[in-house]
């Protein structure tokens, strides 16, 4: 039934073991990723290939509208495998443009159970409706949109107990922003990286 699948996987596997020979046996050592990185489901946003990182280099969380959400236990604990075990040493929240998740969060109409999940999507909307509403072309509109959505997403990434423990134990560890353009397959630095506690409103610290 998946005979392409197959075919494909072995030609992959036979290409690696090729060009780099002994990477795939080195895997079953473990994994020492740097990267943790929190993307959207989004067939068209391969986080590997677009950041140019291998097997074993980034450790990977994705979801819809790559939200970061304090009531999902699947990403809060896959935030703290990474930082507490692998130790990673930068946690990038990666958007893109012509999010359908935005989109929809936009639309209003019903969804049925991905309403609940794009609440927060569209609670930010309101939060910067006049800034979005400024725009005059709906694409622009949702462009903002998604680049307001990895801004909340590292704040929420930054309240974590987590990340704050690893900061207030002297961890080297950035949260850093960034979007992808499906369209030119570049990514766009949002100029979003918090290093430390101090760069935290006083408010939001746990410690």
């Amino acid at each position: 039934m998946l005979t392409e699948i197959f075919i494909k996987n072995e030609e992959w596997a036979s290409n690696i073991n090729r060009m780099h020979p002994g990477f795939l046996s080195g895997l079953i050592k473990g994994q020492h990723p740097d990267y943790l990185v929190i993307g959207c489901s989004d067939s068209r946003v391969p986080l590997n290939e677009i950041m140019g990182l291998r097997p074993g280099e980034m450790f990977v969380h994705r979801n819809i509208a790559n939200l970061v959400l304090h009531s999902d236990m699947n990403c809060q604990s896959i935030i703290e495998y990474a930082v507490a075990s692998l130790k990673v040493k930068h946690i990038i929240v990666c958007g893109h443009y012509e999010c359908g998740g935005i989109k929809a969060a936009m639309d209003f109409p019903g969804h049925c159970l991905i309403d609940n999940w794009l609440a927060s999507i569209r609670d930010l909307y309101q939060c910067h409706k006049a800034e979005i509403e400024a725009f005059s072309h709906e694409k622009e509109k949702e462009n903002l949109l998604c680049e307001f959505n990895v801004g909340a997403q590292v704040f929420n990434v930054c309240q974590t107990k987590i990340v704050q423990s690893a900061w207030k134990s002297g961890q080297k560890l950035t949260v850093h922003g960034l979007i992808y353009d499906l369209e030119s397959g570049l990514l766009k630095d949002l100029n979003l990286c918090i290093s430390n506690l101090d760069e935290i409103c006083h408010m939001h610290k746990l410690f």
